[in-house]
């Protein structure tokens, strides 16, 4: 009688932990990097979505193992934001059916902007060469776009090439999961008329960008004839974007740029004070002379604190230019590190340049001085302390690049390249005479809200490379070298902490650290770990037999 009842109070218990369990829902995380939950900003994201929103995943099927972590991780992630919100679907799909021609699939996924990933698989001491997709297509209301779940890391090993992608999972998810659910709003203007970079050269860029934002070219000197119409027409943009301009700005197109900044515009400047570019080396028998490019804009800039000097920086830590010898099939390709192409690995001190993970490339940079004026000023990229400084005019020749540098020749230390001001800014023509008569526009001279302005010291930063049929190709990717840098993540987070009103770019600050084994150590206690997993089970098994023998034998004995 009193066993049914105990067992009759355990069955009851049982219903009333699962009338719990079915009425109440909860998760934990234990992890102590928080990966498994969700930021404030992506539940805010999702919460938008009011029907389904499907998410095809492409890893499935034939995985090699190095992708294993980044498929488990890509699913426990979705897993979350379903939790969060029901409507978020998603499925795990092999995208190479049994039978189906591998290169055509490849070839889709490339023209569809998804480019697979190649990796060498070995097996039983042969090795083949396997496509792997890793690549996301998040669709909703008939509107569909992808998401980069590899993170591509310049000369990593594969374990810090997964464990960065996995850590850039939230931002890729909520960021397509934001371009789905809020519809366009803020605008950039590229500014046009002072020699600006041609579009094929930005092309890539504000491709990327046209997904979040309108974009539209502005003709900045137009203001030079109807400057009202002009003035009002650019307080309609959020953001202005000055390509490395190499026409001087007139005194109209600088107020009209301060009334903009005044008046809550946001700014980024890619600026390029001297005049240099290494096809002027190949045109003129590998020698060209560098000099300085006046663009007017040296007390606009003062007044922000900041003074770019037309000079060079050279750097030690460096890109390379590739260069040719032979003729017709006899011809070999060489690589050696060009000074003038300082690469630099961001300090991850803000926001903007957090878990960059190849470094930005730069093509004759110059350097930016700050002044103390009461702004906040952050410095974003700076060259490394083997640098040297290069006044102009400066004659520069490619045989240079065969020459062994002398280390204390670059002994600069760091050079400020690209600089985040913000604050409270007053205007440059503040207690001066305005070049603009008989407006109808009332001149500001100081600023109701904080800004922010960027500016690199470098108008290349931008430009992409064309193929061979003259098409841009991505941003960072050096067609010559295969290699790709950082300057397209550096910007998209520039545009992005400019214009951002959701939060997106706090998610890049999230840092996940997946446990890894510590191959030395591993190796050197190899045996001590075998004898424990192995010989401890069965030592515990033994003990418990004799235990259980002699207990049965004292048992029936007595």
């Amino acid at each position: 009688m009193k066993i049914k009842f105990q067992i009759l109070i355990f069955s009851g218990a049982l219903a009333a932990l699962w009338f719990l369990a079915q009425q109440f829902y909860f998760r934990l995380d234990l992890t102590a990097d928080g990966r498994y939950t969700l930021s404030e900003t992506s539940e805010t994201i999702i919460s938008k979505a009011n029907e389904p929103l499907i998410v095809d995943v492409f890893l499935e099927g034939n995985v090699p193992d190095a992708f294993k972590k980044l498929q488990l991780e890509t699913r426990q992630l979705l897993e979350e934001y379903a939790s969060e919100n029901p409507n978020i679907k998603f499925a795990f799909i092999n995208p190479i059916p049994e039978g189906a021609p591998v290169e055509q699939i490849a070839q889709d996924f490339n023209n569809r902007g998804m480019r697979p990933q190649q990796v060498q698989l070995r097996d039983n001491g042969k090795t083949s060469q396997e496509f792997v997709f890793p690549w996301a297509m998040a669709s909703y209301k008939g509107k569909t776009v992808p998401v980069p779940l590899l993170k591509k890391t310049l000369d990593a090993d594969p374990e810090t090439f997964i464990s960065r992608s996995v850590q850039n999972l939230e931002y890729a998810f909520s960021d397509a999961f934001f371009k789905l659910l809020n519809p366009k709003s803020k605008r950039i203007a590229v500014l046009k008329g002072n020699g600006e970079l041609q579009d094929r050269y930005i092309a890539d860029l504000f491709r990327t960008l046209r997904e979040s934002y309108f974009i539209a070219p502005f003709p900045l000197d137009s203001v030079n004839l109807k400057a009202d119409t002009v003035m009002t027409a650019l307080q309609k943009f959020d953001l202005v974007v000055a390509a490395k301009p190499t026409r001087a700005f007139t005194d109209v197109e600088k107020y009209a740029l301060d009334q903009y900044i005044i008046n809550g515009g946001k700014s980024l400047f890619l600026i390029d004070q001297v005049a240099m570019e290494t096809d002027s080396l190949y045109k003129r028998n590998g020698m060209a002379l560098a000099t300085a490019r006046d663009l007017n804009l040296n007390d606009f800039f003062f007044n922000y604190g900041l003074r770019i000097n037309p000079v060079l920086v050279e750097d030690l830590y460096a890109a390379p230019l590739v260069l040719a010898s032979g003729e017709g099939s006899e011809s070999q390709y060489t690589q050696l590190p060009w000074f003038y192409y300082p690469l630099v690995t961001p300090e991850e001190n803000h926001p903007i340049n957090t878990n960059i993970d190849n470094p930005v490339v730069f093509e004759y940079v110059n350097q930016i001085d700050l002044l103390n004026n009461g702004l906040k000023q952050t410095v974003l990229l700076q060259s490394s302390q083997l640098s040297k400084i290069d006044g102009v005019p400066f004659p520069i020749t490619l045989e240079s690049i065969t020459t062994e540098p002398s280390p204390e020749r670059y002994a600069a230390g760091p050079q400020n390249l690209a600089v985040l001001v913000e604050g409270q800014f007053t205007s440059a023509f503040k207690n001066r005479i305005l070049p603009v008569e008989n407006s109808s526009i009332p001149f500001r001279e100081s600023a109701t809200k904080p800004n922010a302005m960027l500016v690199i010291a470098d108008g290349d930063v931008i430009k992409n490379d064309l193929d061979q049929n003259g098409r841009p190709l991505e941003l960072g990717f050096d067609k010559f070298t295969f290699k790709e840098y950082g300057n397209k993540e550096f910007l998209l987070n520039a545009v992005n902490y400019l214009l951002d009103d959701s939060g997106l770019i706090n998610i890049r600050s999230k840092t996940i650290v997946l446990p890894a084994l510590d191959s030395l150590k591993t190796s050197n206690e190899r045996f001590t770990w075998q004898a424990l997993t192995l010989g401890l089970p069965l030592g515990i098994l033994m003990i418990f037999g004799l235990l259980y023998t002699y207990l049965r034998r004292r048992k029936y004995k007595g």
